[in-house]
């Protein structure tokens, strides 16, 4: 028979348990979220290569390092229990009835109250600035690059390829997109039949491209190298075709190559042809573009006129 004495003996012999698995969670998150923060963060996408991707690279590594400490103590504390506290051969006994604990609560209310808190100023700031807010939401963005000169690059949606549009080099209209590097880009982003979404991934530019409506996006290019442009949003039978390549290149090699377009598009009279430069555009205004953009670009026309024949017309 278990006397008193016994009983508040092995009471005082039973261990710190909180103690003993913050003391193995703490090294262990600490590891591993400097392990993110210096080997992994340089590689999270999209990658550096504008502002703007650099920006959604450093708040998945916020994220990351602030989830890592979570993720961590719950499979420390589960692996704790399922070797402390898993059931001994022949004990049938229940286990110690547990009534609460106001300290335990206390710290869990506040802490998990905090890092909610937290997120929450953290993405308003990130909507803010420097990305949210003029990052393909509307027209009319609250937020703007503080530059006196932007190189604007309007970008057409249509079944099913993108055109763009540069209304600083007398309006010309390529398939291919280049920038600068160095430059802070504005991005006008339109369709002229269905929806269509304009992501250019490794530049963190992702904005739908709706029929009269303009989108607003920034991004300031800092690495020369290709990016890859698609459509991300379900847009008819050939959306999954509906991609193509860009390039940051340096100031001078962009010059050139825009004023060659220009100076191409002049001699083949595309820059008469082409409706005047604007926001958006009204496809049933512009029937006579098929002929003319299939001689110089290569792009023929449907409802938006400008796709492949090799596609068939949809349903």
């Amino acid at each position: 028979m278990t006397t008193p004495e016994a009983t508040t003996g092995a009471a005082a012999a039973e261990p710190r348990h909180g103690l003993r698995i913050f003391l193995i969670w703490l090294p262990l998150a600490i590891i591993v979220d400097l392990i993110v923060w210096f080997v992994w963060y340089p590689h999270f996408p999209p990658g550096r290569m504008t502002d703007q991707a650099q920006g959604q690279q450093f708040d998945i590594a916020v994220m990351t390092v602030l989830s890592v400490p979570v993720l961590l103590f719950i499979w420390v504390y589960f692996a704790y229990a399922l070797i402390v506290w898993r059931r001994r051969p022949g004990d049938e006994e229940d286990a110690t009835p547990i009534h609460g604990n106001t300290r335990i609560q206390a710290t869990w209310i506040t802490t998990t109250a905090v890092i909610v808190l937290g997120l929450f100023v953290f993405g308003t700031v990130q909507l803010i600035v420097p990305a949210g807010a003029g990052a393909g939401e509307g027209p009319s963005p609250i937020w703007k690059p503080h530059v006196n000169q932007l190189l604007k690059v309007q970008v057409i949606g249509q079944q099913w390829a993108f055109t763009y549009r540069f209304p600083q080099f007398g309006g010309i209209e390529t398939t291919h997109l280049e920038l600068p590097i160095g430059e802070e880009v504005q991005f006008n982003v339109t369709s002229l039949d269905v929806i269509h979404s304009f992501w250019a991934y490794q530049l963190g530019v992702k904005a739908d491209a709706n029929p009269g409506v303009n989108n607003v996006a920034f991004a300031k290019p800092q690495q020369i190298g290709d990016f890859t442009v698609r459509c991300n949003e379900l847009c008819g039978l050939w959306h999954g075709a509906m991609f193509n390549t860009g390039k940051v290149v340096s100031p001078v090699s962009f010059m050139a190559w825009a004023n060659g377009i220009r100076d191409r598009e002049t001699r083949a009279g595309v820059l008469i042809t082409l409706p005047a430069y604007s926001l958006t555009y009204d496809p049933t205004q512009i029937t006579s573009l098929g002929n003319t953009l299939k001689k110089v670009l290569g792009i023929t026309g449907s409802p938006g006129y400008y796709y492949s024949p090799a596609n068939p017309v949809q349903p």
